[in-house]
Formats: structure tokens, sequence, C-alpha cells
């Protein structure tokens, strides 16, 4: 019996279970499951090995792509930026939100290759409204688009581990979606995945709503086709930002994701090591539907479990027990890593990310994110923006209009700063203000490699505001 099976028929039930809580009780099934999983470095843990994608030969695909289908992960609200509606409804340039951009990519795949690719969006029961606002404009154009919702799933108290909400109306609230590894018992229970196969599509692109970078490669595919692998997990170079990120791992001989819940502390810096395991999940698969209708018929795909605790506006700590789609990798045939660059992973998880992707860094072609020719080096600058731009709604108060940041190599701004319009930022640039300092950067200013700015700010900010050339 999967997860979600066992924890709906198992609500409020309760048992002792010492060795998970040390005397106290805990919800009978899955979450004392989870809590007594042992440590997967108990066993011998490897890195992966991997193919390089830039080491596969130009391919188009030619009439496979037409057994394609993309599907994208648009459940997920942005709340790590202070956002209660979809993430993907965001926008991002020239009035375009991430799906009117995804949506751009998938047709402009279709005409180049003259396939049809269907574009999937797995909606929660929080996104479902605002997907639908958008996706109703191309309702008459030339591409299909399938919207359908994933699972929903009753919070538990952390203290009781009891549900909070007493029937099936009550306050939606009190419910969650069970994470981006729903996917495979959504596709099934909507009868999406007995459509998809009848109408001849044997493969499955997924990402997340966010990730600009994840497009149709037909060099993967041709590869996937030719392997005959069943499931191919992107994966890129891990670096500082990534360390809590989770891992392909050689584990037992089969390739499984390992995430940073499930490892104990005496092993978090095997986990961390960059020297260790190399790359993360990118969160980019690729899936064989007609071997995830087999492994799914025979009731044995368990995915592992990430136990998150959320704040209630009821002033109560609550359980969310999620599940990652990565994490079905262990049960198909001939499973793969591909190693892409870092361009095909480009999320936005906070109002740093969102800054650069909004940025004169990247241009949008066809709804892809390419890096501006004009900037002399391929990657992106770091951001890194404080607390008071933590929140979707400061980041737009603060900044009147997003700052040209093509020569841009390093910025940091922490405290009460505003930026004016058409300000130009260069080199390293780092913008602090102390408590009880408002800085505010006048339009047209340019600022240019000042490390020390504190320094200055410090001593006379009015003076530094004064001259537009730092």
């Amino acid at each position: 019996m999967s997860f979600f099976k066992n924890h709906t028929r198992r609500l409020g039930r309760r048992n002792a279970s010492p060795k998970a809580t040390g005397g106290g009780k805990t919800l009978s099934g899955e979450l004392e499951k989870i809590i007594e999983t042992s440590d997967p470095f108990n066993k011998k843990v490897l890195a992966p090995k991997v193919v390089e994608l830039n080491s596969l030969p130009p391919k188009d695909a030619g009439n496979d792509l037409n057994k394609l289908c993309v599907l994208k992960f648009n459940g997920g609200l942005g709340t790590s930026m202070g956002m209660t509606g979809a993430k993907s409804a965001l926008i991002v340039k020239n009035g375009l939100t991430f799906l009117d951009l995804t949506i751009q990519q998938v047709k402009h795949l279709n005409k180049k290759y003259s396939v049809d690719v269907p574009l999937l969006l797995m909606t929660s029961l929080h996104t479902e409204q605002d997907t639908m606002q958008i996706i109703t404009k191309y309702a008459n154009q030339d591409i299909r688009i399938t919207s359908f919702n994933q699972s929903r799933y009753p919070r538990l108290y952390s203290d009781t581990n009891l549900p909070l909400p007493q029937h099936a109306k009550d306050d939606s609230r009190h419910w969650y979606p069970p994470g981006h590894g729903d996917l495979y018992a959504s596709l099934l229970h909507s009868g999406l995945l007995d459509k998809l196969l009848r109408d001849g599509k044997e493969y499955l692109f997924v990402s997340n709503s966010d990730n600009l970078g994840a497009t149709v490669d037909p060099r993967i595919l041709q590869h996937m086709i030719d392997t005959n692998a069943e499931f191919v997990m992107e994966v890129t170079n891990k670096t500082k930002a990534d360390i809590k990120g989770g891992t392909l791992v050689n584990y037992d001989g089969s390739l499984r994701l390992l995430e940073l819940s499930q490892v104990d502390p005496e092993h978090l810096d095997d986990f961390q090591s960059v020297r260790k395991f190399g790359v993360f999940n990118t969160n980019n698969l690729w899936l064989n539907l007609v071997a995830l209708k087999r492994v799914l018929g025979q009731g044995i795909m368990e995915l592992d479990i990430v136990p998150n605790t959320k704040p209630h506006y009821s002033g109560r700590s609550t359980i969310e027990l999620e599940t990652t789609a990565g994490s079905a990798i262990k049960y198909f045939e001939r499973a793969q890593g591909i190693s892409v660059p870092r361009s095909r992973y480009l999320p936005v998880k906070n109002c740093s990310d969102l800054l650069l992707i909004k940025s004169d860094i990247y241009d949008f072609i066809d709804g892809h994110a390419v890096v501006n020719s004009a900037r002399m080096f391929d990657t992106a600058p770091v951001v890194k923006l404080g607390d008071s731009f933590k929140n979707i709604q400061e980041f737009q108060d603060r900044l009147r209009q997003i700052p040209r940041i093509l020569d841009l190599d390093h910025l940091t701004i922490s405290g009460d700063v505003h930026l004016g319009a058409f300000v130009t930022l260069r080199g390293t640039v780092i913008i602090v203000a102390k408590d009880g300092q408002r800085i505010d950067i006048p339009d047209g200013c340019t600022i240019e490699n000042r490390w020390s700015i504190l320094h200055y700010f410090m001593i006379s900010a009015e003076m530094c505001v004064r001259s537009c050339v730092w």
C-alpha cells in the first residue's frame, strides 16, 4: 500500500512507539516509519556514474518528439517569497509570467519540428484558479494544454499527530499538496496516464514551473530511446549554494535520490561535500510512460518521505509529509543520470533569484532564457538580497526598477535600501544599511566595484547618494 493510502486510512489512529518518540505517541503507519528509517550511510553510498550531456551527438529526434509530452509541476505558491498565489503566475519580463514563457517554449518546439507535444500542468488546490486564468487565453491557439489537480492531504498537529480538518469541506488552510512525488498517483488516478498512452505518447519530460532553463533537449530524448532507459534524472555540478539539495547516489549498486532529511548529522559533511558528491538533482526528469504504467500496476512504488514542520495560523505547529518525484528512480530499469550545464537549472526560489531572471542578464527568445550576448561571462553573477527583500511585496517596493547588472560579478544588499530607476551595478557591489538607517540610491546612478561601500555609508550616507557615479 502506498504512503498516502496508508496515511489517509489511518488518520487519527495512534500507537505507542518508545523507540521513535522516547515514550510518546506517534501516528501509526508512515509517520512512524520515516522516523525509524535507518541512515542510508549505514550501507555503502558512492558517487554515481553519469553521462555528460555535451558528449551526446546532436539530434533532432525527428518523429520521436511526437511520442513526448511536457509536464510542469505547477502546485507551488512561492511561500518562501511571501506569495499567496501560484508562483508560475508571477510576471517575469515584458508582462509575461513563468507559465506564459513555458507555453511559448512548447509552441516553438512544435513549430520548429512540426510535431504535436502537449503541455501538462499539475496544479494544486492552491494554484488551480490562477493557472486557469492564464491558460484560458490560449484556448484557441495551436497548443494542447491539459491541467489536472494533484492530491490534497490533511495537515497534522505536531504535538498530537491528529489531523486538522474534521471533514472534506473544511478550511483549505488545513490541507496541503503532498509534494511533486504525488505526480505518479495523480497521473494514474486522473486517467491521464492511460489517455496519454492511448494517444501514442511514450515519454514524459518533467520539471518545475519556475525553472525556465528546463526545455526539451532532443539529445536527451534520443539517448533515452537508444539506451532503452526508463528513467533519466538531470543533475548539475554542485556549488556551495546547493549543498542542501538532493543528490544522486549509487546505493547498493542502484541509483537513488538522497535528500538532506535522510542523512544523520554525523554524515552531513559527507553529504554536503562537493568533492564526494559533486552533482545534485535539478528535478528535470525524463520518464518512460509504458514503464511507469508497469511499475504502478505492480503496486511497489513507495517513495521516500520528507517530513516538514510548518507554522499554522492557529499558532500551533503542524506536520506535512511530502514525497519527491526523483526518489522513484529506484523502481525503473536502466535508470541514468545525465550531467547538464547550469543553464538548464534556473529556479526562482527567492527574490535574489527573481532579480536575476528579471534582469538584463537574460534575454527571452521563444520563451527560452538566453544569457545576453553582451555579457562577457557565461555565468550569472552572485546576488544576495537581505531579509528586507525576502517578501515579494518588499522586493517590488524597494526596487523602482530592476537594476542593470550586465557587468555585475557580485551583489549584496542588506538593510533598508531602496533603488531608483535606471540604476547600473558593475563589478562587486555591497550596500549595507545599518539599523535605523535608510539608503536611497537615486535614479540613473552607476555603482562600480564598491566592496567597501558599508564604510562610506556609515560615515555619510547623504554624501554618497549625492553622487550619481560611485
